[in-house]
Parts: structure tokens; sequence; C-alpha cells
């Protein structure tokens, strides 16, 4: 398990308290010390979390260990059918999407997708989708628009891919585009934030009538390494950074980025995967019955309101 360097404390403790354990025998009881530990374990968790920087939170985030779209698909649905192909270039891997059901409940889910390792990466472009990738998923929100399915939206990804072959197929139109057709798709649509939020390429699928964000996830136009080598010329200021674009869920509550925080388990989604997966079903259920009461018309109108409120100016 990838361990971060301000976790490298409670790992050191955790070992103990298994050795330990495999040590005690029925001759030797050893419990006494293993509680011990294991309050020592609870107070140094609560004091590390609890006051996590910015930046250890970004590291959060980017755990090769959390959870993942199919992670979250596998854990949260039933029968999930993935549809592939753009109907225009190819089928991006980064970009995955197809029906499902939630208690139920039919919906079409659509994520991007990082890999586990380099093989896997490679393949789903570390999670950086293609033109071909918003393209796909403008495609199946229009089908589930047809079947009135609601729309679930699972972003993490650092940013659209900028290579020249996606710049060649369009990957600013194709974006644009998602942001002009998904304000006008005739069904609920949630987003949820579950890692990385990087510029474009999370608004490609970010434009929804509810926008979820994890407690350790981050939503920002700028990755903190790109915008500390703007402003500082060096990536090392990424930290700094990081504090200064005010990324997470508290402080884009208060700008009308984002709609609700997800509580995540104690240290991040990637150490209880199953309870952070029950948690964002729980939210998208509540939401889902409460937009079920809603018309076309309603739901369109809310949507419009929601996106002309963010931001201010001032008139003289």
């Amino acid at each position: 398990m990838a361990i971060l360097d301000f976790e490298k404390p409670i790992l050191e403790l955790e070992h103990k308290i298994n050795d330990l354990r495999q040590m005690g025998s029925k001759r030797v009881t050893l419990e006494p010390e293993i509680k011990r530990l294991e309050s020592k374990l609870e107070k140094l968790k609560n004091d590390v979390y609890n006051k996590m920087t910015s930046w250890q939170r970004i590291q959060i985030a980017r755990h090769p260990k959390r959870p993942y779209t199919f992670d979250y698909i596998r854990m949260m649905t039933d029968e999930f059918l993935e549809l592939h192909g753009d109907r225009l270039f190819a089928d991006d891997k980064a970009m995955i999407g197809g029906f499902a059901k939630i208690d139920g409940q039919k919906v079409m889910v659509i994520g991007h997708q990082k890999g586990r390792d380099v093989k896997e990466n490679v393949l789903r472009n570390f999670g950086c989708a293609h033109p071909e990738g918003y393209r796909k998923a403008m495609r199946l929100m229009r089908l589930a628009e047809k079947f009135h399915v609601p729309v679930i939206c699972l972003i993490d990804t650092p940013g659209a891919y900028p290579g020249i072959g996606a710049e060649e197929r369009g990957q600013a139109q194709a974006i644009a585009e998602n942001l002009r057709d998904m304000a006008g798709i005739r069904t609920p649509i949630a987003a949820v934030i579950i890692g990385e939020g990087g510029s474009g390429g999370a608004l490609g699928i970010g434009v929804a009538d509810r926008v979820f964000i994890l407690q350790h996830a981050y939503y920002s136009v700028i990755s903190p390494e790109g915008c500390a080598s703007i402003l500082w010329r060096s990536s090392l200021k990424a930290p700094q950074a990081a504090e200064a674009l005010k990324l997470h869920g508290e402080d884009l509550i208060k700008f009308n980025i984002v709609d609700e925080i997800i509580p995540e388990p104690l240290g991040g989604a990637h150490r209880e995967p199953q309870e952070s997966a029950l948690l964002l079903k729980a939210a998208l259920i509540k939401y889902f019955k409460k937009a079920s009461t809603l018309s076309p018309k309603e739901l369109l109108d809310a949507r419009y309101k929601k996106y002309r409120d963010i931001g201010e100016f001032v008139e003289k």
C-alpha cells in the first residue's frame, strides 16, 4: 500500500499492534498493551486526519489506492452494462459509461477512469480523456434523456488530454459542446468529484443539477503544480498554491460551485472504500428521489438559475 509521508507514524503504530496480536498466546497476554496502543492510534489518527493541509488532502485525492469510477460502479450499482464509442472516431478508455441500477432505479453512469498500474494507466491515459471521450459521454447522456433515466457523472481527472492528436480532433470544441448541451438535457444530472477535478477536463461532464464533492477531493481551474509554475516559476511551491486556490469542498460551497460535501471515512476513501461507496450511494438516492418530483421544465429552469448565480459582479 502506498504510504504518504504524513501517514507514516500511523502505519508504524498499526504494524506494531498487528505484531503484538501475532505474538500473543494463551500463556502470555498482551491485551492491555494492545488496548493502550489502539487508544494512542485513534488519537493519532484524529490529530493527523482532522488537521490536514490543502496539499495533504490533495495527496489523499490522488492516492493510488483511492476508489475509481469502476470501483464505485461495482460497489454501488447492479447490472452495469458498459457502452462504447462516440460513433465518430473511437472508444476512449479514459471515459467510461453505461446503464446500471441503484436500488432498482435505472441510471446512466459516466465517469473518468484511471489505471492501477503502468499498463492500465497507459490504456486509460491516466484518466485524461480525448475529444472522443467527451463525445461518447454526450452520446450516452442523450440516450439517458431518450429513456428518461437520471445521469450520474463521476469526475476524477487531472484534466483533458492536451496532446496534438486531441487538439487536432477538436478537444476544446468537444468540451464546449458538452457544456452547452448538458445545460439542456431533460433528465436529472448529478455530478460527483470523487478524486481530482481538473480544469475543463472535469467541467466537460460537470454541468449538473446537483454537484457533490467527496471530502478530500478537489475541484480547480488548474492544478497546484501548474499554478505554482506560473506564479513562482517552480512546481515546488505547489503546497502554497493549493492553499491559495481554495479548491476543497468547504470553500467551493461558499462560492456556489458545489452543492454538498460527502464525508469520507477517517483517513480517506481508500481506507474504507465500501463505507465511502455507501455514503455516496445514499446521497445520490436522496437527490434522485427529490428530482423525480420535478417536471423537465422545472429541472431545466433550476439548472439555468444554478449556474447564473455563480460568481459576483458590481455595477457602478
